[in-house]
């Protein structure tokens, strides 16, 4: 018989823009005991936050969120950058026994 080996949860919330992803990862961090991981490309880049519906100073005290604002607009972040921080805060998480959510 093959031991049962269960994976560490990642919750992936996907959309459109203005479409409640930040309303309902945030209920969902307070239920699951989560961290949002930001997971639009536009939302890394600080001064970006008209137009991109990134949550705002208030939302983003509500529950711990990661990769926002992490580079200015001149810097651009390729996949390969952005997957490696992405795979670093999700272990990071994780070592904390905490749920990440990677909305986008």
């Amino acid at each position: 018989m093959v031991p049962e080996t269960r994976l560490p949860p990642l919750i992936v919330l996907l959309g459109p823009t203005a479409v409640g992803k930040t309303e309902l990862s945030l209920n969902l961090c307070h239920q699951f005991g989560g961290e949002v991981i930001c997971a639009d490309s536009r939302q890394m880049y600080r001064h970006m936050d008209i137009g991109t519906a990134k949550p705002t100073p208030e939302e983003q005290q509500q529950a711990p969120h990661h990769l926002f604002d992490i580079r200015n607009p001149d810097e651009p972040i390729s996949l390969a950058q952005y997957q490696q921080l992405a795979f670093t805060t999700i272990d990071d998480i994780h070592q904390r026994q905490r749920v990440p959510f990677l909305v986008g």
